[in-house]
């Protein structure tokens, strides 16, 4: 197949997206393994044959020494995009957002990891002092583990609308199967990352836990444990600001 990389779609840290015709072009920067680009195309193909909505994944291909990940193009808009354009009218977009999220976890998919042994992994990593790791662990081993679709990075930047008001979600590299609750205090805290007003933040949390009947607290016992493992590699004023939730939410 002979890609065309002459339209830009969007740009995000560590890739760009292009597309050509019919499909879409995510490609990698110099840097990004083997290993990461097939694990992600692995957990795309994992969702769409559990029955998910997702663009149809082609194949995995090596440009110019880049990896990049080809896939249908979806026409439409993001929820994100959506909600800026139209905020008089967020609370009834977050209402989908998360009636979405919860039937994401609703689905299946056992050959996805287990979020456990990724988070014990990047605790290890996250370069706090024995004492925190050690009691992030326990606290880890100690919380109840379930096996429901986790996104990972589930954002309204991640969910395409398209002109037949179809939901698509997009941006599996982080996919797991875990506890739902764990899932929801990472986008949380994509919101608080985000820059936007932290009352965005609440009223995704409050919505969540109301629709799910999850308690709140549940949710923060996550919120130390997420804020951790998620604060490896990041940017030094993101890994600040994730590091200070590892002390925030008071253990229990």
């Amino acid at each position: 197949m002979k890609i065309n990389l002459n339209q830009i779609v969007a740009e995000r840290g560590n890739k760009t997206i292009y597309r050509d015709g019919d499909f879409i072009v995510k490609l990698m920067n110099e840097g990004y393994t083997a290993a990461d680009v097939l694990n992600e195309a692995l957990n795309h193909v994992i969702v769409y044959e559990a029955g998910v909505l997702v663009p149809k994944f082609h194949e995995v291909v090596k440009i110019d020494n880049r990896w990049a990940i080809v896939m249908d193009h979806v026409a439409g808009r993001t929820l994100d995009a959506i909600i800026e354009d139209d905020p008089t009218n967020r609370d009834k977009y977050f209402d989908r957002f998360v009636d979405l999220q919860i039937k994401l976890h609703g689905y299946n998919a056992p050959r996805l990891r287990h979020h456990t042994d990724k988070m014990h992994g990047k605790i290890s990593e996250c370069g706090l002092d024995a004492t925190m790791r050690y009691e992030l662990h326990m606290r880890l081993n100690g919380l109840p583990k379930h096996s429901k679709l986790c996104h990972g990075d589930f954002t309204p930047g991640n969910v395409i609308i398209t002109d037949n008001d179809e939901a698509y979600i997009i941006d599996w590299s982080h996919a797991t199967q875990g506890n739902a609750s764990a899932d929801a205090a990472r986008t949380y805290l994509r919101f608080r990352l985000s820059g936007k007003d932290d009352e965005m933040a609440e009223a995704y949390l409050n919505k969540y836990c109301q629709k799910s009947d999850t308690a709140r607290q549940y949710v923060d016992k996550w919120l130390p444990i997420v804020a951790a493992s998620q604060s490896v590699k990041r940017k030094p004023e993101e890994r600040e600001f994730l590091l200070r939730w590892v002390n925030v939410v008071e253990y229990m």
